[in-house]
Order: structure tokens, then sequence, then C-alpha cells
């Protein structure tokens, strides 16, 4: 990136486009920030200390926590500083960079996502040699090869960022830095990077979507099979917490994305980027009886009453 380029500065949307809403907001977002961290960290410290729950299912769930915590550390820390401060100003650099961290953890999601459909796969379809198709060897594999392949993925759009130019205080339409909004303000001609990206997102997306989506139909060609309706239900609710999550993250994404109503979009990202870290570890927490029964115990070993 050149000299003229780093010295010029970006304005964000923000939430809302009323400035006395600015202030009142900032104490909502702290909440569902602090909410998010705590939720996602109690998920990872149940699965830590709880040998019931130290299982490549549970693995990959606190993997999930842990991106979730990560991808929400990204956004809500900036847009708290700009609830508090109604300036809404980022640097070039600051706004790249946090377009990086963003791809990274929301890829990296996208691919654990799919990993966590083909552990479901292997439970119900292979019950008998589930712990033989998912050792903790593979585990830890398909976590590394996640986290690598989303690396090199965010670096590559990144990189395409790092050679566009940018001449003047323009602003995004969003409360954070995202690629779209980034190739929207640039001054370069960006029509090789835009067809570039959206290839690449197309056969990202698409490969993640098949990959996530069908294990499903094999597994639930699997469940209709089974004659116990107690056995045919668990199997069910092993699935339901996932499928929700999956919905979510997707449905989400497409609004975020391909809507081009303004108000909705920025509605839509807030869901995306803000909340969604937050359903997550409550949907997993209200449908796995695994993580309840962890949570009583150890609320039970700490003295503390509970209510449920």
């Amino acid at each position: 990136m050149n000299n003229e380029t780093e010295q010029y500065t970006l304005v964000l949307s923000g939430i809302s486009d009323l400035p006395n809403l600015q202030l009142p907001l900032f104490p909502v977002f702290l909440l569902v920030y602090l909410m998010t961290l705590t939720g996602n960290l109690i998920i990872i410290l149940l699965i830590c200390t709880d040998s019931h729950l130290q299982t490549p299912m549970y693995f990959f769930l606190g993997t999930l926590a842990f991106l979730d915590m990560s991808n929400s550390s990204v956004i809500n820390p900036r847009l708290l500083f700009d609830l508090y401060t109604q300036k809404r100003l980022i640097s070039v650099k600051a706004c790249i960079t946090q377009t990086y961290f963003f791809l990274f953890f929301i890829s990296s999601e996208v691919f654990l996502l799919a990993v966590m459909s083909y552990d479901r796969y292997a439970a119900i379809c292979h019950p008998l040699h589930y712990l033989q198709i998912m050792h903790w060897k593979k585990c830890a594999l398909l976590i590394s090869g996640v986290l690598i392949f989303s690396m090199v993925y965010s670096l590559n759009y990144t990189l395409f960022l790092l050679k566009l130019n940018f001449c003047g205080s323009k602003p995004l339409r969003s409360f954070f830095c995202d690629l779209p909004q980034l190739l929207q303000v640039s001054c370069s001609d960006t029509f090789i990077s835009v067809l570039t990206i959206f290839l690449c997102g197309m056969l990202f997306g698409g490969g993640s979507f098949v990959l996530t989506f069908y294990p499903y139909v094999i597994i639930l060609n699997t469940i209709l099979k089974i004659q116990s309706k107690q056995t045919r239900s668990k199997a069910f609710s092993t699935c339901s917490s996932h499928l929700t999550v999956v919905f979510i993250f997707y449905g989400t994404t497409f609004f975020n994305y391909f809507d081009t109503n303004a108000k909705e979009s920025r509605a839509a990202s807030i869901f995306y980027a803000v909340l969604a870290p937050l359903l997550n570890p409550v949907i997993y927490s209200l449908r796995n009886q695994d993580l309840k029964t962890s949570l009583k115990r150890s609320l039970c070993r700490l003295n503390i009453p509970m209510g449920f």
C-alpha cells in the first residue's frame, strides 16, 4: 500500500443514523458482548474440565465457541468505541486489518460447521466405529486444516485490498470493515478484483454449503430407518442444535451480502456479526442435555444454587 493511501481515513456508518441513539445503544451492545464472552467461555470451561464432555463432538463445539468469542472480539470493541465517542473514523490500515481477522474467523467457522456435519454423520451412521473414525489425531488434523485454509483464504482477499487506492474519507455502509464495503469506496478500478473475489467466494461458499448439508441427507435417511422412537428422537436431538446454528449462519450471511437495501442489510449485519456469536452457546445449552448436566455438576461443586 502506498503512502498516499495510508493517510486517508474511512467513515463507518454506525448502528443507527440518529445521533441521539448512539450513546444509549452503548450499554446494550456492551451487555451483548459481555454475555457473548461469558456464554462461550462457560462452554469452553465445561468441555475442558468435565471428562464426560471430552469427545470429538464437544471438541468441535469448544472450537466453535472459541471462534465465536474471537470473531465477536474483532467487531464489538470497535463498535463500542464508536458508539461511545461517536466519531466512527477508522484508518485504512486498521480497516483492512479488521477485515482480515473477520474473514479469517468467519471462514474458519464456515468450514468448522462442515466438519461438525461430518462428525454427526460418523456418530449416527457409523455409531459402532465412531471413535475409530473420529480419533483425536484426525480431529486435530481437521481443525488444523480449517485454520490453515482460512488463514490463506483471508490473506488472499487482504492482498487484493492492499493493492487498492483510497482517495479520501468515504463512508462505509456498515458499522464494521468488510470486503464489499471497502471495494465500493475504493477509487481504483476494482472490476478484476470483484470478479476474482466473487468467483472465489462462490466456489468457497458453494463447496462449504455442500460439505455441510450433504451429510444430513444420509443422516436423515439413516434416522428414518431406526425402529426405536427413543433412539430416533435422541439422534434428531444431537443434530437439531447444529442445524439451527447452520441455518442462522447461512441465513444471515445471505441477507448480509445479497440484500441491497441499506437498512435491512445493516440489520442483517448486526445479527450476523454481533448476535449470532451470542445465540450459538444459548442454542447448544438449551438443546443439549449433556451440557446442562455438566453445568449442574459444576454449580453443585461450587455450592451455587440451581434454578433449573
